[in-house]
């Protein structure tokens, strides 16, 4: 019997909230990593994947507005030693945006052990968290973003910051696709976005949280514990016309009163483009960074937070965290994770 999506335990459920999606080049090969059910909310979260919930890798292709790709991972309930069964299957064309659609069955496997489909291989499980960020550091920029203030960091000491999710574990579904496919060729231009949905009682399925760029719920909607905000189950297509000025007046409050920039309306413009639609942008076979130089895809080293924060304060934030702070748990083979 799936969850009523009406009710605080269903929206609230850590199992379907995106922490984070990266992108990268891996051996002849494109990385998709997802991670969920961060502990940083404390301890005793319910460990796993939700057993009637998907798991959506969504690829557009050369700018398109619609996914031209779909990577939906399932997993069965979990067995007496909390392991989960799983099977990923690929949707194109009309295909992958469809919730109705099956698509095709690439692999099926295990949590906690590397499945392959031909040159397809999947891992999932719980991991060490390799993300990094002072939170003080981000409850700054996030208050000037809601109160439109300018980002007060005369008690902000960046050789003092600590790394908040220092010990934290999260569930990663680690995706990897060779060159060698038919849409995801090197030199292939796409956007990246990644979506958790949930079975309703009326037979069909519900977006319930999706992920682009990083950082951008704990800046801009930080209070939305309850996936109430309209963000969550729209398409990337609709982001613009639906926030695009709201994010452009929130992000122009905040440098104007910092003094960052000339034409506070026209950089809060020129943010809303940047970040709309929320999508990853990424070059298969192409280095990736999301950085100040560029924004190609995300590693796991990589201080998005920073690149994130600067960018909507106007001015450059030091976030005091190298990504040294958390080289041991990142691995240069896949699943390029390290299991908890």
């Amino acid at each position: 019997m799936s969850h009523h999506l009406d009710t605080p335990l269903a929206r609230q459920n850590g199992r379907l909230y995106i922490d984070d999606l990266y992108v990268f080049p891996g051996d002849a090969s494109t990385v998709f990593v997802m991670n969920v059910n961060s502990t940083i909310t404390g301890p005793d979260v319910q460990p796993g994947f939700h057993p009637e919930a998907r798991y959506e890798f969504k690829v557009h292709l050369d700018g398109a507005d619609t996914e031209a790709l779909t990577y939906r991972v399932s997993f069965g309930e979990p067995d007496a030693d909390g392991r989960q069964t799983l099977e990923l299957h690929a949707l194109t064309g009309d295909d992958a945006g469809d919730d109705t659609a099956v698509g095709d069955l690439v692999l099926r496997g295990r949590t906690g052990e590397a499945s392959a489909g031909g040159d397809t291989r999947l891992w999932a499980g719980r991991i060490a968290d390799s993300f990094y960020i002072d939170l003080s550091l981000l409850f700054k920029v996030n208050g000037a973003v809601k109160e439109g203030t300018a980002v007060d960091l005369s008690q902000w000491y960046p050789e003092q910051a600590q790394n908040s999710f220092t010990g934290t574990t999260v569930e990663s579904i680690v995706l990897e696709v060779p060159h060698q496919h038919p849409q995801l060729r090197p030199g292939t231009r796409i956007g990246v976005w990644c979506a958790t949905k949930l079975a309703t009682d009326a037979g069909g399925w519900r977006q319930i949280n999706r992920a682009g760029h990083p950082m951008m719920w704990p800046i801009f909607w930080p209070d939305d514990t309850r996936f109430t905000y309209p963000a969550n189950t729209r398409h990337p297509s609709e982001d613009y016309a639906a926030d695009g000025d709201a994010i452009a007046d929130r992000v122009a409050a905040v440098v104007r009163a910092g003094g960052t920039s000339d034409d506070p309306q026209g950089y809060g413009q020129t943010v809303a483009r940047q970040l709309f639609p929320d999508v990853l942008p990424y070059i298969v076979g192409t280095p990736a960074s999301y950085g100040f130089a560029t924004r190609n895809g995300r590693t796991l080293a990589d201080n998005a937070p920073e690149v994130m924060l600067s960018m909507v304060a106007g001015t450059a934030i030091a976030s005091g965290l190298k990504p040294s702070v958390s080289a041991s748990l990142r691995d240069k083979g896949f699943p390029y994770v390290v299991p908890a």
